[in-house]
């Protein structure tokens, strides 16, 4: 065991595990000595995962058949990471229903069907650990949001409901709420010019003054998926720059604070 590990012989299981989030989480856990699998829509052969397969959040055969396989060539899984999601929305008469079932099928019936195929395992061993990503736009509402909002504050009730119904069976559950992460799929949407004055009053909403990083999510679920939180179940944790604290309006720009 290298020195500073302090998740080995564990193993985690992450979906979304091929960029952004779910990458920056799967290598954490991996530098802190846990066994990788990973599942994403995408390809990913990074040598840090001992498995990847491809498959879709929404295809409950699928992710039975990851975790009976996960189980067959590791024994257990310690560790489940729900980060695979999509970010569509609009106001709601704007959204056609099909892309509304789209979104909360992928963001919120994927982490269900994910936490359902886990679960039974860890119910066997009496232990385990659930951390699902979710959103600072699941805690609180944001213009446009309709479906993305209704999926991420349904992933945390679900986290919390979790919580409460497997806490006695020795699996602990919490949900990450991330502020606006700087990853490939948000530059894609900032990096348009007609969002240049979007962006900047999003980075000034977040009280540290910039958007977070996807290794920052990742401490976050290293800590919740460590001794260290043993104690810590049912919790919406943001990981936000402070954007949840409260709403800035200019007041200590004007005082010459800022």
């Amino acid at each position: 065991m290298a020195a500073g590990q302090r998740l080995p012989g564990r193993v985690a299981l992450v979906t979304g595990a091929a960029s952004g989030i779910g990458l920056a989480c799967a290598q954490r856990f991996h530098a802190e000595g846990a066994t990788l699998v990973g599942a994403d829509l995408n390809p990913c052969t990074l040598p840090l995962f001992s498995s990847f397969q491809q498959l879709d959040v929404t295809d409950f055969p699928a992710q039975q058949a990851l975790v009976e396989d996960t189980l067959k060539h590791f024994g257990k899984i310690d560790i489940l990471l729900t980060a695979a999601g999509i970010g569509e929305a609009g106001p709601i008469h704007m959204v056609e229903e099909e892309a509304f079932e789209r979104v909360i099928d992928i963001n919120l019936k994927g982490t269900f069907l994910s936490m359902k195929a886990v679960l039974p395992s860890m119910l066997e061993r009496r232990s385990g650990c659930i951390i699902t990503i979710a959103s600072v736009e699941g805690l609180i509402g944001c213009e446009g949001g309709s479906s993305y909002n209704a999926s991420k504050g349904g992933v945390v009730l679900l986290t919390k409901n979790a919580a409460m119904d497997y806490g006695k069976s020795g699996i602990r559950v919490n949900s990450i709420c991330p502020g606006f992460i700087d990853t490939p799929l948000l530059q894609e949407v900032m990096d348009l010019p007609e969002m240049a004055s979007f962006r900047e009053e999003v980075v000034r909403q977040h009280k540290l003054g910039r958007l977070g990083k996807p290794e920052e999510v990742a401490g976050a679920a290293f800590f919740l998926a460590s001794d260290d939180a043993a104690f810590v179940t049912g919790q919406a944790l943001a990981v936000d720059g402070g954007y949840t604290a409260g709403y800035s309006h200019g007041v200590l720009e004007m005082m010459g604070l800022n």
